[in-house]
C-alpha cells in the first residue's frame, strides 16, 4: 500500500539559480565601461545594440590620461557660468529692461527668451560636451582608438537606447553631445536627449530580492523648511504630490534623519531631499558633498555609512532617492569616502537621482514635481521618467537643465504597489 514518507531537505544546491532576483529586468542595450588602471584608461563597449562584425566587445586603451578626463568638472562649471548665471545686458552695460536679471535661473519655460541668445548658449555647451567626449576622452593616437571611436559614434547616433556608462571616473555623460551633423537642433545633440542613461561605477545595488511591495508606499520628505518661504517655486506642490495615496514621513533635522537611518527596518520606497548642497573642505582632504536640512547641520556620506554599517542585505532599506540639492548628482570615484550617492547605494538604495550642477530652485522644484508624480503612479521606471523629463523640458520649454540630472544606478527601479487585500464579503469562491 502506498505510503508518504517524511522528507527533510538538508541541502538545495539549485536555490541560488532558481531564485535569482531581478529576472524581470532587461539588460541595457549598451554598456560603455571606462576602467582606470594606474595612469591609463581602458574603454570597453558591448551590448545587443552595439554594431560589431566579430560578435565581441570593443576595447581600446585610450591616449587620454586620467588628469585630462577630470576636465569634466569644467563642463559642469560652464553650465553654471554660461547658462544659469547668464545676465543679459543692454548697450549701456545695464540689465536689459523688461527681462529678469537672471532669466535662466528664474524661469523654467524659456520659450519667451531671445532664440538667438539661447541657441548660442546651448550650442556652446554642446560643443564643450562634444569636445570632452571626442576631443579629450577619445582623442586619436592609435588605430584601435580610431576604430573604437567610430563604433561609439555609430552607436550613439541611434535613438532611444538604454545605456549604462560604467566609469571609474566621474563624467557627466548626459551632458555630453554628438557632432552637429547628427542633429539639426542643438538641444537634440545631447546624450541626455537621445538616450536613457544610467551612470554606475564602483558600486551597484545589492543583487538581492526586494521586500514585498506594500499596499501603501512609504515616502519621506527630508527638507529645509527655510528654502522658498515666499513660495516662489512649486515646492509645496511637490510635498502635496508626495503625500497623495502614500504614508508620508517628514524630516526637517539631521537628528530626525539619523534616527531613521539607525532603524534597521527603515523601508522608505522613495526618499526625497529638498535642501541645499555644497562642497565642504576638511583640512587637506579633497572636497566632499554635504547637505543641510532646517537645523543647518552637515549631512555627508560618512553619516550614512556610520548609521547603516551594521545592517546587511536582509534590511528592507531599498529606497529610490531623489537628492534635489546642488551638485548631488556629481561623483568622484577616486574619493569613495566622500561620495554621498555611493554611500546610499551601498547601504541598499536602488538608485540616486540628482543634479550635477548648482541647480536653480525654480527648475529643481518643477523637475521634482514631474518626477515624483510620475514615479508614484507606478509602472514606469526611473530611467524612463528621467529621459522623458529631459526631453519634455528641452522640447516644450527649450530648457536644457533636465540633462544636468544624473541617474546613479536605478535605471530599472520602479515603485510597486501590492493589491489591496480583498474583504471577506468580496471574495469569490
Amino acid at each position: 500500500m502506498p505510503k508518504d514518507l517524511p522528507v527533510r531537505v538538508v541541502d538545495d544546491p539549485s536555490d541560488g539559480f532558481t531564485r535569482l532576483p531581478g529576472l524581470h529586468v532587461t539588460g541595457p542595450d549598451v554598456v560603455f565601461s571606462l576602467d582606470l588602471g594606474g595612469d591609463r584608461l581602458l574603454a570597453r563597449m558591448y551590448g545587443p545594440r552595439v554594431p560589431t562584425l566579430k560578435g565581441c566587445e570593443h576595447k581600446a586603451e585610450l591616449a587620454a590620461r586620467p588628469d585630462a578626463v577630470r576636465a569634466a568638472a569644467r563642463l559642469c562649471s560652464k553650465w553654471n557660468e554660461l547658462l544659469v548665471r547668464h545676465r543679459p545686458l543692454g548697450p549701456d552695460g545695464m540689465p536689459e529692461p523688461g527681462r529678469p536679471e537672471f532669466p535662466y535661473t528664474e524661469l523654467t519655460d524659456l520659450t519667451g527668451q531671445p532664440p538667438g541668445e539661447l541657441d548660442a548658449i546651448v550650442d556652446e555647451l554642446a560643443h564643450i560636451g562634444m569636445d570632452l567626449l571626442f576631443g579629450v576622452l577619445l582623442h586619436g593616437g592609435s588605430r584601435e582608438v580610431d576604430v573604437f571611436r567610430g563604433y561609439l559614434v555609430d552607436t550613439l547616433a541611434q535613438q532611444d537606447l538604454r545605456i549604462r556608462f560604467d566609469s571609474d571616473l566621474f563624467i557627466p555623460w548626459s551632458m555630453l553631445a554628438m557632432p552637429k551633423e547628427h542633429a539639426k537642433a542643438p538641444l537634440h545633440r545631447f546624450l541626455g536627449h537621445r538616450h536613457q542613461i544610467e551612470q554606475t561605477g564602483l558600486s551597484y545595488p545589492w543583487p538581492d530580492e526586494y521586500p514585498a511591495a506594500p499596499c501603501t508606499p512609504v515616502v519621506s520628505l527630508n527638507h529645509d523648511t527655510a528654502i522658498d518661504r515666499r513660495r516662489l517655486t512649486r515646492a509645496a506642490d511637490v510635498a502635496a504630490a508626495l503625500a497623495r495615496d502614500t504614508k508620508l514621513v517628514e524630516r526637517t533635522t539631521r537628528r530626525e534623519l539619523m534616527a531613521a537611518l539607525d532603524d534597521r527596518d527603515l523601508d522608505d520606497q522613495l526618499m526625497y531631499f529638498w535642501c541645499h548642497g555644497h562642497f565642504a573642505y576638511d583640512g587637506g582632504q579633497p572636497p566632499y558633498l554635504v547637505l543641510k536640512l532646517s537645523d543647518d547641520v552637515a549631512i555627508d556620506a560618512q553619516l550614512v555609512r556610520e548609521r547603516r554599517r551594521a545592517f546587511g542585505p536582509d534590511s528592507p532599506f531599498r529606497p529610490f532617492v531623489l537628492l534635489n540639492a546642488c551638485h548631488a548628482g556629481a561623483s568622484d570615484a577616486e574619493e569613495d569616502h566622500a561620495d554621498l550617492g555611493r554611500a546610499l547605494i551601498r547601504s541598499g538604495a536602488r538608485g540616486v537621482l540628482g543634479p550635477q550642477i548648482a541647480m536653480p530652485q525654480a527648475f529643481a522644484a518643477e523637475y521634482a514635481l514631474e518626477f515624483v508624480t510620475r514615479y508614484l503612479r507606478g509602472g514606469r521606471t526611473a530611467g524612463e521618467i528621467a529621459h522623458a523629463l529631459a526631453r519634455h523640458f528641452a522640447d516644450t520649454c527649450r530648457n536644457p537643465l533636465g540633462f544636468a540630472y544624473a541617474l546613479r544606478c536605478g535605471m530599472d527601479s520602479r515603485l510597486e504597489r501590492a493589491d489591496e487585500p480583498v474583504g471577506e464579503q468580496e471574495a469569490t469562491v
